[in-house]
């Protein structure tokens, strides 16, 4: 089976230092993973002095890992690196400063450096004399010129009655400097989506059911792309293979009963609800315990699901804001989407062609975002990555609206 990859942006590294300013990087750790992003911690062997292993490994819920000779198999010291999107190291002291500069490797934090492609930011924090040293300056300016951002420090109270420049900069500092370098947009952080993937599947037998091609992939993209920009996402599955995504809630359903029931229980406490599942329009009125023999499986009496989006719209909040989909077959697709939406009592609509094995399965999508205000956007072939984005740029704005 293909391995699936999503897409990059939220995996970051963490260094931490060995000064007492450690303890203050417990809290950047949990407001970046309140952005959405996922961070690896490798504090350098003095730093844990300050913030044992322990803390580290319960924050992030991840592995932490000190020095190069652990987990040899995972080779840390290049993997770590070449997978992080940026890497931040916070407290980073005027040693750790001196060492990166020199371009040594005794650890695994400063071999991480030395093989990530990432952008790297450096967080200080030390004694004012330190900082105001020229070896200090002269290897702040170093790395600089090779493309590091190193922060300024605070000005403020430091360790006994020092009082001074290298006191490690506010929570909210770092992560404003560090979106605006990442250029990381995070404007639904703290919004609950709802979103909804891949297609369901109403058992005949054990053995048989009706079901569609839906794969999942457009809701699973969706997810990440919501995780993304800071939201707190869960996704409902339906039948999908895809693997579940790091730090989304993922439930996982097979008939359209239950995906119903899951709908109806998160809705209420959702900003936006993105029904992206494909429900199976109809179920069979009766199941068989045992397997039909074929003999005997000349017909089956159907009868209609309930329509969970259209049903989910009339109890909806006016703040809350609702995306569907619909799949078709028909060259109008203009005029059946704009029915749907109606129908559906939606705030937008994606309709696309799906004939002749179109759109299902496919990594690629196009057709047109409606919206109840008669808008009609057409989406040429793109990636459904790439729409995700575009979908939730519509989500956003509409969100602001309605809190106006």
């Amino acid at each position: 089976m293909r391995e699936i990859t999503f897409p990059r942006g939220r995996e970051i590294v963490l260094g931490v230092g060995a000064g007492i300013a450690a303890y203050k990087s417990c809290d950047l750790l949990r407001r970046l993973q309140d952005h959405g992003f996922l961070v690896t911690v490798i504090p350098t062997p003095s730093s844990l002095n300050f913030v044992g292993k322990a803390t580290w490994e319960a924050l992030s819920g991840r592995k932490v890992n000190t020095d190069v000779w652990e987990n040899i198999p995972a080779v840390p010291h290049v993997s770590l690196g070449a997978k992080a999107d940026f890497l931040i190291i916070a407290p980073a002291t005027a040693d750790l400063i001196a060492r990166i500069a020199a371009g040594r490797a005794d650890d695994l934090l400063t071999n991480t450096v030395l093989t990530t492609l990432a952008p790297i930011i450096l967080v200080p924090a030390m004694h004012p004399q330190m900082w105001q040293n020229q070896a200090t300056a002269a290897n702040v300016a170093l790395l600089r010129s090779r493309g590091i951002h190193v922060l300024e420090p605070a000005v403020g109270r430091l360790t006994g009655d020092d009082i001074g420049i290298g006191r490690f900069p506010e929570t909210s500092e770092i992560i404003a400097k560090f979106l605006e370098i990442s250029q990381s947009n995070c404007d639904l952080l703290g919004r609950k989506i709802l979103i909804t993937a891949g297609g369901t599947r109403e058992a005949i037998d054990p053995v048989r059911y009706i079901g569609n091609r839906s794969s999942g992939k457009q809701g699973y993209a969706l997810a990440f792309a919501a995780a993304k920009r800071g939201a707190i996402v869960e996704l409902i599955a339906a039948n999908s293979t895809i693997p579940d995504i790091e730090g989304i809630t993922t439930i996982h359903v097979e008939s359209a009963d239950e995906l119903d029931l899951v709908v109806r229980d998160r809705f209420p406490e959702a900003d936006a609800l993105l029904m992206c599942a494909a429900v199976a329009d109809a179920k069979p009125n009766q199941y068989s315990d045992s397997k039909i023999k074929k003999s005997a499986l000349s017909q089956i009496e159907l009868t209609t699901n309930p329509d969970i989006l259209a049903n989910i719209a009339k109890k909806r909040r006016s703040n809350q804001v609702l995306l569907g989909f619909a799949a078709e077959t028909d060259s109008d697709l203009l005029t059946f989407g704009k029915a749907k939406l109606l129908a559906k009592g939606v705030d937008f609509l994606y309709v696309n062609q799906v004939s002749q094995g179109a759109i299902f399965g496919s990594d690629l999508t196009s057709g047109y975002i409606l919206d109840r205000e008669g808008g009609a956007a057409k989406v040429e072939e793109v990636s459904k990555d790439t729409l995700s984005e575009i979908l939730l740029d519509n989500v956003v704005e509409r969100l602001r609206y309605a809190n106006v």
